[in-house]
């Protein structure tokens, strides 16, 4: 948000430089993130929280820098009194308000015999620093008591009002309005609109009408200022996609008492410029005034939340300079019944009004202290569990990540084990309709994000918890997931670590797989107990690169490829991989235990064997049989090589296996070994196995 330095200036006699002030106004809560120009045409860029309208204009941000340094502001008020004695007698122009529960309050003024023309030049000049197209002195008007007190203001062309009248109302079915862009717009009975005596003349608060501007032929204007109802202006402004300068004020809340002052204003600069005359005295329909309740502020809990170094004497002036009314209550404890401006809505309770002393006296000037604390650091339960499973997955080149914690039905279904999901009442959207019932969603999000701004080696995980019913009761099982794009896995494939030797794109595939199957088993080797693989995984896996792993018969976790269609359905640039964890079966396993054993002090003896199975045959099979067989002097069997065709015919692969023997006590003979190999060859042998020569 644009405003000029010097306009600020009109309200205010300040004595520091543009500099300071913006960084005086900065320190306050008013965010001054440019300067731009020099002398009189110097423009703060501000950032103003949307929770401050009332600084979203020249003279709030004068009012909060007469505060800051103490000084008075000059006044509004003296103008409707000088125009009421100035205006004619004639009859007030009628206004209705049919919905005051949206439209408490409704003020009009009108001028007739006026002259459009082009704005002075000050104002022109002020209006193109804040990037304002200069439109006409009566429409420029409007725009620049907006930019001056904050308080949109509406002209129409008087003799463009059918029935001479104002009605504030519901629209009708079937109703349409021609807004002031020049779209025709069809209205619900869900819009407050306000009308003449035929038809819609003005969206309330959000745009005027067409039918009804202001033009060169125009000498009769009738001037409306209202307060609408934040909500129903947030839900037209949404409805109609349209978003304007005076919706942006009136859905965070407009000042309910300028009115009054803020059609003054636009008629005082229309009569300077154009002339004309006043007719009668301001309209003012009041259907349900607004009064703030006043906040009792006591000074013990000033000083329990910001120390003890402001008394009551302090705390008094700096709220004064805000603008509060205080009275003095109580007696023992010292207190205050403070009555809150109208042009501060954010304002609605003690800690607010706290917050207030703070940001004026300066966060700099509190002493720094720690918040007493009687307790200990309680550490959760599983909190060891998370820190290992993270430590290892940032180790393996992981980054952790965030995602929403609401997902769609559609992905509840498609994600999600069998249970009931937890609906929102008011969703954002469908896409974001329920409370997520798995990572997996968040996380193909995550990735497909990455991969659309080519990032196409993408490794991220998340520990989060879901949240389903089950049995009429709310649960919140902790979930792990990790994902990560197939060049981000073959990245990391170690020179020479191919297991499959094959040709081909099937062999690049399985090896990418195995590589990612790598990872997860880093991480579950961190938990107790030996895990087993199946090929039992959810249906949104790749039925052939994807396993499940169980633990003492627990399924623990499942990963693999997505499947093609899901990625297709995602619009994936590239294979993902992904891995989910149920953490809640990990926390009971437990940590496995660290134990250390010394190096041996006798050498190892490896021994190889290539061998030709059938597909259908797994190393988990094999990894089996040679435990059971019972070989005491055998401290490891892995795979080392895999080759398909060749000499190989169809349905078979070749695998090479190494053995490692060793013993603790004593250095191995070679007729032990033998019958060990010979053990071995048996048993593959027996699970159909061929042995090479």
């Amino acid at each position: 948000m644009k405003l000029s330095a010097n306009w600020i200036r009109d309200f205010v006699d300040l004595t520091v430089d543009d500099h300071r002030l913006a960084e005086d106004l900065t320190d306050v809560g008013l965010g001054v993130e440019g300067i731009t120009g020099s002398g009189a045409n110097t423009v703060f860029e501000m950032e103003i929280g949307t929770n401050r309208p009332d600084a979203m204009n020249h003279y709030g941000v004068a009012r909060e820098a007469a505060a800051v340094y103490d000084l008075p502001l000059k006044l509004l008020s003296a103008l409707s009194s000088q125009l009421s004695v100035e205006a004619s007698h004639d009859a007030p122009f009628p206004v209705t308000v049919e919905e005051p529960a949206v439209c408490p309050r409704f003020s009009a003024r009108v001028i007739r015999n006026t002259r459009i023309k082009r704005s002075p030049e000050k104002v022109a000049h002020r209006l193109q620093l804040l990037d304002q197209r200069p439109i006409s002195n009566a429409v420029d008007a409007t725009n620049y008591v907006l930019w001056e007190i904050g308080k949109p203001t509406h002209v129409f062309d008087a003799d463009l009002l059918e029935g001479g009248r104002i009605i504030v109302r519901k629209a009708r079915a079937g109703e349409t309005l021609k807004t002031l862009d020049g779209v025709e717009r069809k209205l619900t009975t869900e819009d407050l609109v306000v009308c003449d005596a035929r038809k819609p003349v003005g969206l309330a608060g959000v745009m005027g009408g067409y039918d009804t501007m202001i033009t060169d032929k125009t000498r009769n204007i009738v001037i409306e200022s209202a307060w609408w109802d934040p909500g129903i202006v947030r839900q037209m402004s949404r409805r109609h996609a349209l978003h304007t300068d005076a919706s942006h004020r009136f859905e965070r809340g407009a000042d309910f008492e300028s009115t009054i002052p803020s059609c003054d204003l636009v008629a005082k600069m229309i009569l300077d410029s154009g002339g004309g005359e006043l007719i009668g005295d301001a309209v003012d329909v009041v259907s349900k005034p607004m009064d703030q309740a006043p906040v009792l502020l006591h000074v013990s809990e000033v000083h329990r939340i910001l120390g003890g170094n402001l008394d009551a004497g302090e705390i008094f002036r700096l709220l004064k300079r805000l603008g509060f009314t205080l009275i003095p209550e109580g007696q023992r404890d010292a207190e205050f019944r403070v009555h809150i401006p109208s042009w501060r809505l954010d304002v609605e309770r003690e800690i607010d009004l706290i917050e207030e002393i703070a940001r004026l006296h300066g966060y700099d000037k509190f002493e720094n202290t720690l918040p007493a604390y009687s307790g200990a650091v309680v550490e959760l339960p599983h909190a060891a569990a998370d820190a290992v499973f993270r430590r290892r997955a940032l180790a393996l080149g992981y980054n952790e990540a965030l995602s929403l914690t609401f997902i769609s039905h559609a992905d509840a279904e498609k994600f999600s084990p069998a249970g009931k999901v937890l609906e929102l009442e008011n969703p954002l959207s469908e896409e974001a309709s329920v409370m997520r019932t798995s990572l997996v969603p968040g996380m193909l999000d995550m990735l497909a994000w990455n991969l659309n701004r080519d990032v196409s080696e993408a490794r991220l995980f998340e520990i989060g918890s879901t949240y389903q019913l089950a049995s009429g009761e709310r649960e919140e099982p902790k979930q792990a997931c990790l994902g990560a794009t197939a060049a981000a896995v073959r990245s990391a494939l170690t020179l020479g670590g191919t297991l499959d030797v094959s040709q081909g794109e099937h062999a690049s595939a399985a090896e990418t797989f195995r590589a990612f199957k790598g990872d997860v088993e880093n991480l579950l080797a961190a938990f107790a107990g030996d895990a087993t693989y199946d090929q039992e995984a959810a249906d949104y896996f790749h039925p052939g690169r994807s396993a499940r792993a169980r633990v003492d018969g627990a399924v623990v976790a499942q990963f693999g490829q997505i499947h093609p269609q899901v990625a297709a359905v995602r619009k994936l640039r590239q294979n993902v991989f992904l891995a989910e964890f149920d953490m809640q079966q990990l926390y009971q396993l437990g940590l496995r235990p660290v134990r250390f054993s010394p190096l041996a002090k006798y050498p190892a003896v490896e021994r190889d064997f290539s061998f030709i199975f059938a597909d259908d045959v797994t190393f988990g099979q094999m990894q089996k049989a040679v435990a059971d067989a019972g070989i005491t002097g055998l401290r490891e069997f892995r795979p080392v090589e895999i080759f398909r065709g060749g000499a190989i015919s169809a349905g078979n692969y070749s695998a090479l296996l190494r053995a490692r023997f060793q013993s603790a006590d004593r250095t191995l003979r070679e007729d032990e070994i033998a019958q060990w190999s010979a053990k071995i060859v048996a048993v593959l042998t027996a699970l159909g196995g061929v042995q090479r020569a």
